[in-house]
């Protein structure tokens, strides 16, 4: 009876989170935010299904191919390839991922187990765990067209593969969670996931250029590679495939053990954080109490003064300009998102020069190493879109003291656009060097047309920026992994304004290159870059209006737990 009760009211407690749930979704819909945000929810689902079905159909002929030909030993490359994905990819794509904070249901009186299974699977309401799912179903109606009798044993491994995946997410989220609550950690996070990122982008060109060289080594490299990689899940899961397909069922059971260990592991490191939450743990970075620094020890001297620091100078700038631009570095400068934008840019030209061309030749920078400049400064202002796009997603509960304090809100945004604008001209300049050391020099006029294009595109994008971090603001916080960091209408209105970016400036740009003037490509940029500036000047002076009208929409998004 008390199981069956304890069931009871678990069902109960999972049919009211989803009326909840539910009913949020219901009441989105009364306003225009929400009428657009399900919107671009229908088209990225479009997109995702696209994409999950036409890859079980690829991967389903693999399967297939693998099985019928007796190359199951290959199943271990499409299992990597899922297993790569189904980890990464809620990381890098958070733009798409569910924005759900299961942490609040710990106010209400949740049983533990009901707590747990409503945190792992809302956690896994992503496009990643949808297209897995796809995936292993492609593969296993490839392995079943191809033998018949392995539909039972591969569908448990392959149920147990996506479970592990499962666990094996969410652990790492509960886990990242708990070191990036901390600055220091989070900053040693952000720093190790950078180089991890990083290191996968020259995974291509090494590997190109060992195997345009046929390195002697490369087979002693497989040789011990292809066994360590058998004791990692998608290799156990792999194997026990391979085993079952060749009939040695005793070797398929102990390898799809091995794999149930891994997903127990993973199960039981998630249950250790989860519980840890569960039972009130609440990570904080407000420091400990301690005794103020003393600034004299003589008579009258007060021993509770601090010396005060005063801020930054910034010519040409009002003081309120300036205060809250030296706030916004000294608080992006402690962001791995940000080291991460200033950084790519540079990594992908570098990227580029270590490719090889084909035959072993050159690479396209290599013949037209002009392109390098462009190319560089166009990838670094789309870095920067991810900052332009949500300005106040960091402010969080702080955009309310932006509209008490004595500040016009238009200054406001001048500021953080100039902090965007000096990132932006930091990025230019590592980049023009770069290109100087890797390449050569870039001829002047593709410089200048290159800053002109520049001039056009960047107010474009600050000025839709900054009304879409009115109208459709949302919370960022840097303590969280794996939370969207814009609204997805924010996302679907930034790749317009790109396409018609990219197409006027290639335009313009592509006149001038097939006439041989470039510098008719400069003043036709330069034009665009004043009708931009203008359009530009004319919207930051009415966001003051704009922004009280919408001040109860904008502080009630930021605030949100």
């Amino acid at each position: 009876m008390a199981g069956l009760s304890i069931s009871a009211e678990s069902r109960g407690q999972f049919a009211a989170i989803a009326r909840v749930r539910w009913q949020i979704f219901v009441n989105s819909l009364r306003t225009v935010q929400g009428r657009l945000e399900m919107v671009s929810r229908l088209f990225i689902g479009f997109s995702f299904a696209m994409a999950g079905v036409g890859g079980a159909i690829g991967l389903a002929a693999a399967s297939w191919y693998f099985i019928s030909h007796r190359r199951s030993v290959w199943l271990a490359l499409v299992l990597w390839i899922i297993f790569i994905f189904w980890q990464l990819f809620p990381v890098v794509a958070s733009a798409f991922t569910e924005a759900f904070d299961s942490s609040a249901l710990l106010r209400f009186p949740l049983t533990y187990s009901s707590y747990f299974l409503v945190r792992l699977v809302y956690g896994s309401l992503d496009p990643a765990t949808g297209l897995g799912w796809l995936w292993l179903l492609g593969i296993w109606i490839g392995i079943i067209i191809a033998n018949p009798q392995l539909s039972v044993p591969s569908a448990l491994v392959l149920l147990i593969f996506a479970l592990m995946n499962i666990f094996l997410a969410r652990m790492i989220f509960a886990w990242m969670e708990r070191w990036l609550a901390r600055r220091k950690t989070r900053e040693i996070m952000g720093l190790v996931f950078l180089l991890i990122i990083i290191s996968f982008q020259f995974i291509g060109p090494i590997t190109g250029r060992l195997l345009g060289r046929q390195h002697p080594d490369i087979s002693r490299f497989s040789e011990f590679v292809l066994p360590v990689e058998r004791v990692f899940p998608p290799g156990v899961a792999a194997s026990a495939l391979e085993n079952f397909s060749r009939g040695d069922f005793a070797r398929g059971f102990a390898s799809l053990g091995f794999l149930c260990l891994y997903a127990a592991a993973f199960l039981w490191l998630l249950n250790l954080r989860v519980g840890a939450q569960f039972r009130g743990e609440n990570l904080s970075e407000a420091p400990a109490p301690g005794v103020p620094r003393r600034v004299a020890r003589g008579a009258g001297a007060n021993p509770q003064a601090v010396p005060l620091r005063t801020g930054w100078n910034i010519p040409f700038v009002s003081g309120p300009v300036a205060a809250i631009f030296e706030k916004e570095i000294r608080y992006l400068s402690r962001s791995g998102p940000i080291l991460f934008t200033l950084v790519m840019p540079l990594v992908i030209l570098l990227i580029f020069r270590v490719s090889p061309g084909k035959s072993g030749g050159a690479n396209l920078l290599g013949h037209a190493s002009n392109l390098a400049f462009p190319i560089g400064a166009a990838y670094a202002l789309l870095m920067l879109t991810n900052l332009v796009y949500n300005n106040f997603g960091a402010d969080g509960g702080g955009i309310q003291l932006f509209f008490v304090a004595p500040v016009r809100f238009h200054e406001i945004v001048f500021a953080k656009n100039l902090v965007h604008s000096a990132i932006l001209a930091l990025e230019m300049f590592l980049v023009w060097l770069e290109v100087v050391f890797l390449y050569r020099p870039p001829a002047l006029w593709y410089t200048i047309t290159t800053i002109a294009a520049v001039l056009f595109a960047a107010p474009v994008n600050m000025m839709a920026g900054n009304l879409l971090s009115i109208y459709t603001p949302k919370k960022f916080d840097f303590g969280t992994l794996g939370r969207q960091r814009a609204s997805n209408t924010t996302a679907f209105a930034s790749l317009g304004v790109q396409a018609g970016v990219i197409f006027l400036g290639a335009g313009a740009f592509g006149i001038g290159y097939v006439l041989h003037r470039l510098w008719i490509s400069t003043v036709l940029l330069l034009a665009l870059a004043g009708i931009a500036f203008v359009c530009y000047d004319l919207v930051l002076n009415r966001l003051d209006r704009i922004a009280l009208g919408r001040r109860e929409t904008l502080i009630s998004e930021l605030c949100r737990t």
